[in-house]
This record gives structure tokens, sequence and C-alpha cells, in this order.
């Protein structure tokens, strides 16, 4: 089944489409768990309906990031909106995380698959080094004031391949493909509104799953990080002894050193153990509780 969402045809359509989509509302966190439980439990359509329309301000915004590679804008919006229903099929409400953090790495993946494919100076495969230069060679550019038109220096080409990890051999055909760079200071239009540095992208391409579990781990061991401040000094370090060590060290080690019995390091242990879970989930609450600065055309749900 269809959905008639809003449509963008040309770039002097993009203040009419962003106007558009406007008036689709962004969920409270509640609200989306709900509707996210409903679209996997029961394929409630309805719900998966409002999951992307509230989402569709974040394609937007991440697809304004790859206009300096000279695709059409609605066809970029169009690729993300495919990531963005990837995402909403995928979703897990349970893991504790709002749909935009987990959608934002599938609208990226899609839009940049798109650029690769459509670019047709661009001839290659499809590795992951060869993915992160061409989304980062710009970039890399720029760090080292390399923005003369032609064949990098010799010394430039050093540098960059050692920061992407990447052959200077590859920099330097990679380089000639993209050719003829615009300075990062060029306006965008001739109006002279904004320029190409304000849309440089700084994404190493990678496969999807493993960009989501990098940013649920780094979350996760934020909040354990920021939920550790609540024990006193004693609490914290047995915590960190026998629950986050590679080798626990044993009750009977940590008696000895604080001079207690090892029941009375176990009660200390269990009574860390219940105040750091209570601070994480504490912290996600206030981060879902944060509104979302999330959410762009016509796609068809495909389960």
């Amino acid at each position: 089944m269809a959905y008639a969402l809003p449509m963008i045809s040309a770039e002097s359509g993009l203040s009419r489409y962003l106007d558009e989509i406007r008036r689709f509302p962004m969920l409270q966190p509640q609200e989306e768990y709900m509707l996210a439980k409903r679209w996997r439990e029961h394929d409630d359509r309805d719900a998966a309906q409002k999951l992307v329309t509230s989402h569709l301000r974040l394609v937007a915004k991440i697809a304004m990031g790859y206009r300096g590679y000279g695709l059409p804008i609605g066809e970029v919006i169009s690729e993300g909106n495919v990531g963005l229903m990837q995402a909403v099929k995928r979703f897990e409400p349970e893991k504790g995380f709002r749909l935009a953090t987990y959608a934002m790495w599938w609208i990226k993946a899609s839009i940049q698959e798109y650029i690769l494919r459509s670019w047709s100076l661009v001839k290659m495969g499809t590795t992951a080094n060869q993915k992160k230069l061409f989304f980062n060679l710009r970039k890399a550019k720029s760090q080292i004031s390399a923005l003369e038109d032609g064949d990098l220096k010799p010394e430039h080409v050093a540098q960059i391949a050692t920061r992407l990890g990447v052959s200077e051999q590859e920099v330097q055909e990679m380089n000639r493909r993209l050719g003829g760079d615009a300075s990062l200071n060029a306006p965008l239009r001739e109006e002279g509104e904004g320029e190409w540095q304000d849309w440089l992208v700084d994404e190493q391409a990678s496969q999807e799953h493993s960009l989501v579990a990098q940013e649920e781990t780094d979350n996760r061991l934020g909040a354990l990080r920021r939920a550790l401040s609540v024990l006193n000094p004693r609490e914290r370090r047995i915590f960190e002894a026998r629950r986050l060590e590679d080798e626990p060290v044993t009750l009977e080690a940590l008696s000895e050193e604080f001079n207690i019995s090892r029941e009375r390091v176990r009660q200390i242990e269990v009574r860390a153990f219940e105040k750091v879970q209570a601070a994480v989930k504490s912290g996600i609450a206030e981060i879902e509780a944060l509104p979302p600065t999330d959410k762009a055309p016509e796609l068809t749900f495909a389960r």
C-alpha cells in the first residue's frame, strides 16, 4: 500500500516542500514507543506511517549535507526515505533509544549508496576504503590547505593517505575522478547564500549495522560513566573491581584492601550496582524527554 507523502521535484520547490513536511507533528517518547510496538507486534500500518512522517524533517536535514555532489535534491531525499523506512521496519523500541538515533545511520547509508551508484565520474568498487575516500577527500584536502585544482602535491597525497588510511595511488586516482574541486569558500548559489564548506560531510562510510551498534555502545558507555558519579569512592572502587574489570578482583582481596569482611564487600557491591542501574535508567529517561531534532518525499511501505 502506497502512502501519499509530500514530494519535491526540483530545487526551486525545496522551500515549499520543507513547509509542507512541518505539518507532521513530532512524537513524544512514549507515543513513539507505543507506535513502534504496534507496528512490530501487530503490523499496524497506520502506526508505521506516523513513525515515518514524524521523521521527514530528519531525512531532509541529512540530505542537505549531500548537496555538493551535483545530484537532484529530490532524489537524494527520496533515497534517504528508503533508509528511513528500513530503519522503521527494524527499529526495536525496547532497546531504550529513540528512532531518530537509529534511523540516522540507515538514512546516511542509503544516500551514500545512491551517490556512489549515480556519480558518473566515479566508476569504482564498493570497498569501505573507497567509500571513505570518496566522502572525505574534500574535507581532508581542506584540513591541509590543499585547495588548488589539478593534481595534488606529493606531500599532500602522502598526508591524506595517512590520515584516511588508504594508499597514495588511491588518493591520486580519486582526486582526478572528482576533478576540479571548487574553493571551499565558493557560494552555493549566485545569491551568495552559504558556502561549499557548510555542506562538507564528515562521515566515515561503513555498514549500517556496525554504525548502529557503535552508536548504541557509545551511548551506553556515556550513560555508565555519568552513573558512576553517584557512587562514593569506596563503592566505585568495589563496583569497578567486581563488575568492570576483565578479571574481577576477588571478595577476599577487596576485604583486605578495605579491612572489612567479604560479606560486607558483597553487600556494597550489590548496593552500588543498584545505584548505578537506577542512575542509568534515569539518565536515559532524561535524554528521551528532550525534544527530538528529527525528520523528506513519497515512498511505499514494504514489510
